[in-house]
């Protein structure tokens, strides 16, 4: 396939897509601000609070995608993260919908949003199981806040990363495992927008830039959204296994830096840099299977842990309410215990 033909499937994908593409507006109502005087600049001098009035403000903004004709709309959970704040989706054809938190994924940086309507434009989903790298892809969103359906394209340059990514302005932050690596060019306000293939499916949701660097950019795989919306039409919230506890997965460096018997595993450990830490939540489902600081899981139902074999991975595979066979090492001595998975909250 030559440059053209594929100047040619992008530019089709690109017009599938972007009518199901969405600004994401992030509103709150804040003391209303009087100024010094009439002014013909934009921004005049602010002095403070008027009398306690507040007024709504627009505070920030990201991206989303319509996966759902009735309405359903994927972005991420760190743009939809204030539960104070206040939501509005705008179309490509400038139609504004008030905007509901249906659901904030408890583990990956997923959140869904319900508008009103009906026979909505969609974005349809891919697989991102089958992703292979140097794959042509396209990040579509709204860039900076204020250029929307911008369009990016390049190429996926890394699978299964891990990183930190901030939850706002709070300086929460999570961990994401298993995300994709692009040198597509995301800027801020992209985040949750599609990052989708030639053939016009989704496979992945744009979720992190790293400041500093030039191309590289990150998404969330659109399979692990799938779930969650599957969960959301079923039941009406997201459902995810808990099992109550923090974890290191170890490798040959951990193993040798802490002095530990095996180089695989998850071993159980607070964080020490936070202020009263538990290592095991109590009664959770692990406090109730007897787990304990300090153990290593090797094994789940038998399967290995491994670098590549996370343990939130495994347990994800697993329904709520299913008994598993858990493998610890503690203190050299192996011992096995069952936990039953619960829902996390």
């Amino acid at each position: 396939m030559n440059s053209k033909e594929y100047d040619k499937l992008a530019i089709e994908s690109v017009k599938q897509i972007s009518p199901a593409v969405v600004s994401v507006v992030i509103s709150k109502y804040l003391p209303k601000m009087k100024s010094a005087a009439p002014s013909p600049f934009p921004f005049p001098f602010m002095f403070g609070p008027d009398n306690g009035e507040k007024e709504k403000t627009r505070v920030g903004g990201g991206s989303g995608f319509i996966v759902h004709p009735e309405g359903l709309v994927l972005t991420n959970k760190h743009v939809v993260f204030d539960p104070e704040a206040e939501y509005m989706v705008v179309t490509e054809d400038f139609k504004e919908y008030p905007a509901r938190v249906v659901s904030r994924d408890p583990i990956n940086d997923i959140a869904v949003l319900k508008i009103n309507g009906t026979k909505l434009p969609i974005v349809q989903l891919g697989n991102s199981s089958k992703i292979e790298l140097g794959q042509t892809v396209i990040a579509i969103g709204n860039a900076l806040g204020m250029f929307t359906n911008t369009v990016s394209k390049g190429i996926v340059s890394g699978l299964s990363r891990t990183i930190s990514a901030s939850l706002g302005s709070g300086g929460e932050t999570e961990h994401l495992r298993g995300v994709l690596q692009t040198d597509v060019a995301i800027n801020q306000g992209n985040s949750g927008g599609p990052l989708i293939t030639l053939d016009g499916e989704a496979i992945g949701i744009n979720t992190a830039i790293i400041y500093g660097a030039q191309n590289i950019g990150f998404a969330i795989p659109i399979n692990w959204a799938k779930q969650d919306l599957e969960d959301i039409i079923k039941h009406g919230r997201i459902i995810k296994p808990f099992l109550g506890l923090l974890y290191l997965m170890l490798n040959e460096k951990i193993k040798n830096q802490y002095g530990l018997p095996v180089d695989h595993g998850a071993l159980v450990i607070r964080e020490s840099h936070v202020p009263n830490s538990v290592a095991v939540v109590p009664g959770s489902p692990a406090d109730k299977a007897g787990m304990k600081e300090n153990d290593i899981i090797t094994a789940i139902d038998g399967e290995e842990l491994k670098s590549d074999h996370d343990l939130r991975d495994i347990l994800q595979k697993h329904p709520i309410g299913k008994e598993l066979s858990f493998t610890l090492l503690r203190q050299g001595k192996e011992i096995k215990t069952k936990v039953i998975l619960e829902e996390r909250k």
